[in-house]
């Protein structure tokens, strides 16, 4: 379970038109499974003479590798996708900087940088950056917010957003939402653009205080802010999840969905509260808090589901620790209904030895909830880094890595693959499965607090289906470890 310790600094925005950095575009797809298309959208390098960020002589970057990968959908063409991810990722935390692919057809790829570190052009100040997110909204502005952070020249973490009006080709209005230094650390920011209130936008994250006030030693409250005017300026951080009154308590992992019908927000986040000395989780549960007023106020949380979820790791050498999605909630809601649904990772159905992707529901704006979740998954089998999306017949769609493929016995390989499962009507009775990405090791991944693919991968509704996102390993390739990959998905 995480507990993500300080680095940022003093707010400051600043209004600012970068112009796209093109990169090569190949003509046809990498490969094709189970009926799904899947494009390569990284290509190259752009901060490999970058030279900014090195924690220590310990600090290990790993060249032209693209992790962490999230994506944007325009609600007016399902062929118009922005993908965002992390270049260059550090062994110790973060990443060169972030980037982005758009595409104007669903097929080819143009790159780009994101300035939120000093290695993009015209980037902020920033050594490294972090925790790419991006949003569209029903003006066909892209939104897409990111972390910055230092951790040689000062300890500062600062969330950050940038606004696109061409589909990804530019990006302008770079503006510092928030910025701290020691105690606090700012975290696993994500941003949604309001689909029925006209350039709203909302960026969420947790702020961790290392050393509040009496006798807790961390609090991990959520804030968030909020722009009224296509991303041109940000309202005032703002606390909205209050976590004093439990000693040891964070939060992590916010994304905020909006009910087209109704306007309503619904904010999922996990909450995990610590011994003392924060060496043990106590008790850890996934909740959601709710706005009917556009994000001025809201309710106090519901719990959603038990955060059952246990350690990543290798399961033939449980030495070899993996990154993926535990503890980050996978919400998505229903446009004609307002059913809401969350996927995440969880043990319940392997008595705790491993994780497997599980489902709740909630009919009732999100007051009450599934008494038992539902296994997606297959039975028996460890999966990772659930996204969910419910396309606009109302079939629900989940993608998840998992290790069927991986023989007992094998311990220098670990054979995984990407899985579509779709529910028909959101009913998991009506799941069908397919594989949609090449069979790769995940063992060629950097190794960032383990094998790294990212800690969330991505999925959006798309015309009559889905459109993911996802990082899949290259083998025996050191400085071009991995790519990312997306394709339009049919669901029924």
């Amino acid at each position: 379970m995480p507990v993500r310790l300080p680095i940022t600094a003093a707010a400051a925005g600043a209004a600012l038109l970068l112009t796209a950095v093109t990169g090569t575009t190949p003509a046809a797809a990498d490969h094709v499974r189970g009926g799904a298309r899947l494009d390569r959208v990284t290509f190259g390098d752009p901060y490999a003479d970058c030279t900014i960020g090195a924690r220590s002589p310990d600090s290990v970057v790993y060249p032209g590798t693209e992790v962490e990968p999230y994506l944007s959908v325009d609600p007016r063409d399902p062929n118009r996708v922005v993908t965002v991810f992390q270049q260059d990722r550090w062994s110790d935390g973060a990443a060169r900087g972030l980037a982005a692919s758009w595409t104007k057809d669903g097929r080819t790829f143009h790159e780009n940088t994101l300035p939120f570190s000093a290695c993009a052009p015209g980037g902020a100040d920033f050594e490294r950056a972090s925790d790419p997110w991006a949003s569209t909204g029903p003006d066909g502005t892209v939104y897409a917010s990111g972390e910055g952070v230092d951790y040689t020249k000062s300890t500062r973490s600062a969330l950050l957003t940038v606004t696109s009006r061409d589909g990804g080709r530019t990006w302008r209005n770079l503006t510092t939402t928030h910025v701290d230094e020691e105690p606090f650390f700012n975290d696993k920011p994500s941003i949604t653009a309001d689909p029925v209130r006209r350039g709203t936008a909302y960026q969420v994250w947790d702020r961790l205080d290392n050393d509040p006030p009496g006798p807790s030693s961390l609090d991990g409250p959520g804030y968030i802010s909020l722009t009224r005017d296509g991303g041109r300026t940000w309202s005032e951080a703002r606390l909205f999840v209050d976590t004093s009154a439990v000693p040891d308590t964070q939060t992590i992992g916010h994304v905020i969905v909006v009910d087209p019908r109704t306007g309503t927000l619904y904010d999922f986040f996990d909450q995990i509260t610590h011994s003392a000395d924060l060496s043990t989780v106590i008790e850890a549960h996934y909740a959601v808090v709710t706005s009917t007023d556009g994000g001025e106020t809201w309710s106090a949380p519901t719990t959603v589901a038990r955060d059952t979820s246990v350690p990543e790791v290798d399961p033939n050498d449980p030495a070899k620790t993996l990154r993926a999605g535990s503890t980050l909630p996978s919400p998505a809601i229903d446009p004609r209904t307002g059913a809401l649904y969350m996927a995440y990772e969880g043990s319940d159905f392997s008595g705790g030895a491993y994780d497997s992707v599980q489902l709740v529901r909630s009919t009732d704006g999100g007051r009450t909830w599934s008494r038992t979740p539902a296994l997606i998954s297959p039975k028996g089998v460890p999966a990772f880094s659930p996204s969910i999306a419910v396309e606009k017949r109302g079939n629900v769609a989940l993608t998840y890595y998992d290790l069927r493929f991986l023989k007992p016995g094998n311990t220098t390989t670990l054979p995984t693959a990407y899985q579509l499962a779709t529910l028909a009507h959101g009913d998991p009775r009506l799941r069908s499965e397919r594989r949609i990405s090449r069979i790769f090791d995940w063992l060629e991944a950097p190794d960032a607090g383990g094998y790294f693919l990212g800690d969330y991968q991505g999925l959006a509704a798309a015309g009559d289906g889905v459109r993911a996102v996802l990082t899949e390993t290259n083998s025996g390739a050191p400085r071009n470890r991995t790519d990312v990959y997306s394709g339009s998905l049919r669901t029924r």
